[in-house]
């Protein structure tokens, strides 16, 4: 079983509930936010196994170009470019598609790969760990992400989405069979979350929410998941120890309260998920 651990906006507290869940369910653990992976930095998995990510981008042979314009009027992405007699390339706006090839009649373009990022994979407390990390400065995550979930172990797999909404996360959530939104009680946190729940929904895929920094009152989030109908996994209290622990990197689940706390948000989970 799949997973998704998301939420509407950044800060929530998505990669504290994915790793300390990770730890209550003995399930695999699976870093999608590739442009700030930070999971590992808690877990600390040891890393056994690095691949690059590469993609194709198009190279224009000077010798058989006419600069006809063609590939540039057929790229959707501006990775193209004509300046007077000259046909511009921007690498990183290319997704790979091929239409360029394919318009060309002077067979003046090809495709060659480039780095894009790299995945890395380690195991600890007897848990596979994987995350990907995109290169700094490039602008598309979603070949990086693909790739970390191509090949998922068998198991449950938490996969630990990026933040927002955009494509990246309806990426990671075409894989999941099961999704967790965490949230936070403020308005910011209630309006980012309705927008993950509409996402969710369109994916028709058993879903909850876990409140991150709760208050221990009847706060704007949970009367929105009465209002709505909508199961509410658990809450983690806003608490001095809890800051504390994050802060220095440490993982709440080894801490005996926090231990207590995420054991009942894991049975909690195999309910409102449907658990199989």
């Amino acid at each position: 079983m799949n997973i998704a651990v998301l939420s509407g906006k950044g800060g929530t507290g998505k990669t504290t509930v994915s790793t300390n869940l990770a730890l209550a369910l003995k399930s695999n653990y699976i870093d999608c936010d590739v442009e700030e992976p930070n999971g590992f930095i808690f877990l600390k998995p040891k890393i056994d196994k690095t691949e690059q990510v590469m993609v194709e981008y198009p190279f224009i042979d000077d010798e058989k170009c006419t600069s006809c314009g063609k590939c540039v009027s057929v790229c959707q992405f501006n990775a193209l470019a004509k300046v007077k007699n000259d046909i511009m390339l921007f690498e990183k706006l290319c997704h790979g598609c091929g239409a360029c090839e394919i318009v060309c009649e002077y067979d003046a373009l090809t495709y060659k790969k480039r780095e894009l990022g790299n995945i890395e994979s380690g195991t600890v407390r007897d848990i596979s760990c994987s995350r990907g990390i995109l290169n700094i400065s490039e602008p598309m995550a979603v070949p990086v992400i693909r790739d970390l979930l191509k090949n998922l172990p068998k198991g449950i797999n938490l996969i630990d989405c990026p933040p927002g909404t955009s494509c990246n996360v309806v990426t990671a959530l075409k894989y999941a069979n099961g999704a967790i939104l965490v949230t936070e009680p403020s308005e910011f946190g209630l309006h980012d979350l309705k927008m993950a729940v509409e996402l969710v929904k369109m994916y028709n895929i058993p879903f909850g929410i876990v409140i991150n920094k709760d208050d221990g009152k009847n706060n704007i989030i949970k009367k929105y998941c009465k209002d709505e109908e909508i199961g509410l996994m658990g809450v983690i209290p806003y608490s001095r120890s809890t800051a504390i622990l994050y802060s220095n990197g440490e993982v709440l689940y080894d801490d005996f309260d926090h231990k207590i706390l995420f054991d009942e948000l894991s049975k909690e989970v195999k309910e409102v998920l449907k658990w199989n």
